[in-house]
């Protein structure tokens, strides 16, 4: 359901996730330039700024946010070190916000991944509205191409913040999102944006 009535807007900080190695693409993906001129990494952030609370992003350990061309106004979070798996960046990146965010200044972060600038603002609103502390909200895309399958932003309560504290691997929050089932909330949304993201060159126009 959308934001209840009586509610005040949910607040919604963004957590862009950038720490990957880009072995598919070849080189530094972050860096690579869209039609527009600005950098992959660059849109994305530009995406979450305009849309979300504030903004964070989690960079591998030895980045310079300044070479990466990272505003001020960004959020830092450096990952632990540089060979890990998502799972280990969300746990570090969960457990960083926990104690820089206050619980009244935020009911849910929304993880995006720093190569999917494609999404649409409509679609971040749309998130938004149906954002809570205590659920786990996620974007459907319907049509036979995706058959209801979930995308990006996925937008976690700050209840579920602890947990995803603790996660390391590769696998990202999928065992988060298997175990709390029943408090996931899917949005259905006509947008191909939260499933398109970029492995390889050819994917930037």
């Amino acid at each position: 359901m959308p934001c209840e009535e009586g509610r005040s807007k949910p607040r919604v900080v963004a957590l862009v996730m950038a720490a990957g190695l880009s072995r598919r693409f070849g080189s530094d993906k972050r860096r690579a330039r869209l039609p527009n001129g600005r950098t992959l990494l660059q849109a994305t952030l530009a995406l979450a700024k305009a849309n979300f609370e504030t903004t964070w992003v989690v960079l591998r350990q030895q980045d310079d946010p300044d070479k990466l061309d990272i505003e001020s106004d960004v959020h830092v979070l450096h990952a632990p070190s540089d060979d890990i798996g998502l799972g280990t960046s969300l746990g570090a990146a969960f457990s960083a916000l926990q104690t820089q965010i206050d619980a009244s200044d935020a009911d849910a972060a929304a993880v995006m991944l720093g190569d999917m600038p494609w999404v649409s603002p409509h679609t971040c609103r749309t998130l938004i509205d149906h954002a809570h502390a205590e659920r786990i909200v996620l974007p459907r895309q319907q049509g036979p191409h995706h058959k209801g399958r979930p995308g990006h932003p996925v937008l976690f309560g700050q209840a579920f913040w602890p947990t995803l504290g603790l996660l390391s691997g590769d696998a990202g929050a999928r065992e988060v999102l298997r175990q709390h089932a029943s408090m996931c909330t899917f949005v259905d949304v006509d947008d191909p944006g939260i499933h398109r993201d970029v492995d390889t060159p050819m994917e930037l126009d």
